[in-house]
């Protein structure tokens, strides 16, 4: 089913994706986070998650010069859109897929929810591994395939995510050594045009300035500290499809990913604490969490850190 966006219809399709958004958000369930921001951290307001399509004026161009956009439904994890080969009159079609790091640069609060261990999630074998497993120190290689296989597994990651109430979550902590991650800084299913999934990422460049603000971590449960990060950071990666993204990123989902990135680098956030009494504070609980792993695996697993 497809609306025609020239001229008069233009209104019509806008009015038809309002109200398509607005079901969708009644019709999914709540959910909430896997990287946490804990309370009392001030956050710039929270953006509409259409605001980057209005930034896109070669896409909206495209809208109103005779391309028609397809209702048909796609998968959450990304928002992209291409011209199609034309249709009946010489007019084109505007598809939307899976990226949502296209389409989204909000700095909502931290969802409100407490991560939890899931356990067994439904749709998946994927399941969160804990320190000192060895594959949150372990290389991860970057994407060379882009296919079905991989759209499974960032869909499932996303489950993940979701069972844990978390806003992020990165490959090796499914015990997946590929440099691929996904959030959703509202840290909320319904929102999924706030989702965003990035293959092989890379931090280009920097702010000078930056915050420290308490984080946590499903791979360490129990632990929270101070952790310093940058305010902003620009981005490159590509999409599930193997497309390029370029994308800045700041507050609250700058530090979403410079935390996902950290665990693609074999980096971890305890690794940072910026708190000297936090470091102390861990210490035995990290003890307990390497002890717990042994006695599970008889392996040792790979205990070491950065403070």
């Amino acid at each position: 089913r497809s609306m025609m966006l020239n001229g008069r219809g233009a209104p019509r399709a806008t009015w038809f994706l309002t109200a398509a958004a607005g079901v969708s958000t009644l019709l999914c369930p709540p959910a909430a986070r896997a990287f946490v921001q804990l309370p009392g951290a001030a956050f710039a307001p929270v953006s509409s998650p259409f605001s980057s399509l209005h930034q896109r004026p070669s896409l909206c161009a495209r809208a109103t010069h005779g391309y028609a956009l397809t209702s048909d439904p796609v998968p959450a994890m990304q928002l992209s859109a291409w011209p199609c080969p034309p249709l009946r009159g010489g007019k084109r079609q505007l598809s939307f897929t899976v990226t949502c790091a296209e389409a989204t640069d909000t700095n909502p609060p931290p969802p409100a929810e407490e991560e939890v261990d899931p356990g067994v999630v439904e749709g998946t074998d994927l399941r969160v591994l804990k320190y000192p497993h060895p594959a949150l120190r372990a290389h991860d290689e970057e994407v060379t395939v882009f296919d079905g296989a991989l759209r499974k597994t960032v869909t499932e990651m996303f489950l993940v995510m979701y069972a844990s109430k978390g806003v992020g979550l990165a490959a090796p902590q499914v015990g997946i050594n590929k440099r691929i991650m996904v959030f959703n800084p509202e840290g909320d299913k319904r929102k999924w045009l706030a989702e965003v999934s990035l293959i092989n990422p890379k931090i280009v460049e920097t702010s000078e300035a930056t915050d420290v603000e308490d984080e946590a971590c499903l791979s360490f449960p129990d632990i929270q500290g101070k952790v310093r990060r940058h305010k902003w950071i620009k981005i490159e990666a590509l999409n599930v499809l193997g497309n390029p993204i370029k994308k800045k990123y700041t507050g609250w989902t700058a530090r979403v990913f410079q935390h996902e990135y950290d665990h693609l680098e074999g980096t971890v956030f305890v690794d940072r604490l910026d708190d000297a009494e936090d470091v102390e504070t861990v210490k035995p609980i990290l003890a307990q969490l390497a002890k717990t792993f042994k006695e599970q695996t008889g392996d040792v697993g790979a205990p070491e850190l950065k403070f």
